[in-house]
């Protein structure tokens, strides 16, 4: 039955998978193309100076991708779902309902981190041929808080696409958005390194959210709006 439940989940996915890798690909591909011009082009000393020293971001252009993977992997997951009630079906399987959507959730974000473990050795592999260690660790816990944010955007738009009233999907997606937000502000290198913790700790707990919209699914408040 798990089985089952996971080739289900790869076909609705596996598509925005494939463009995700690839858009990854491309956007880091670009920055170290930048990286490279910069080094031998301009004047290496300064190029330097300015991502050692005063701590530029070579890495900028990829601040807002993991959110845009998180959000599209989730209405890719959510949306087939949804839009003829077709969870109504999955919820109908010999699995307790909770269960179930653990495993489609648990599933969606494996393929996430995936993604996103793909975007890392890329960008680790890319810097180590530019940057001695050092930089290549403040950069990572610079960009961290983005992927960070992406996991939980990816769960929180589980949450507003099972939610079965549109008051409720608008009320969700503000919150969603004011939280979010926070792992996204402009802030120096290295800002939140001594609070990566709590943004890891708040993006699992954002795992299990979508149980309350599947709750309310199930009950039938849909008929209600």
């Amino acid at each position: 039955m798990h089985k089952a439940i996971f080739y289900k989940e790869w076909l609705k996915i596996r598509w925005a998978v494939g463009l995700f890798l690839l858009l990854g690909v491309i956007v880091l591909v670009n920055i170290f193309l930048n990286v490279r011009y910069g080094v031998r082009f301009m004047d290496a000393h300064d190029y330097w100076y300015r991502i050692i020293i005063q701590g530029a971001n070579y890495a900028a252009s990829l601040k807002y991708i993991p959110l845009l993977v998180g959000v599209g992997l989730g209405v890719a997951q959510y949306y087939p779902e949804v839009v003829n009630q077709r969870i109504k079906l999955t919820f109908h399987l010999p699995i307790r309902e909770n269960k179930v959507l653990l495993i489609q959730h648990g599933f969606g974000l494996c393929c996430l981190l995936l993604i996103f473990v793909l975007y890392f050795l890329i960008f680790v592999l890319g810097s180590s041929y530019y940057f001695p260690a050092e930089v290549i660790q403040m950069q990572l816990q610079t960009i961290l808080p983005w992927f960070l944010g992406g996991l939980a955007a990816y769960s929180l738009t589980g949450l507003i696409m099972l939610e079965p009233l549109w008051l409720y999907r608008v009320l969700y997606a503000i919150i969603a958005y004011g939280f979010v937000s926070q792992y996204y502000l402009q802030a120096v290198p290295m800002a939140y390194s001594r609070v990566l913790w709590v943004f890891a700790v708040l993006s699992l707990v954002t795992v299990i959210v979508v149980l309350f919209s599947g709750y309310r699914f199930r009950k039938g408040e849909m008929h209600h709006g």
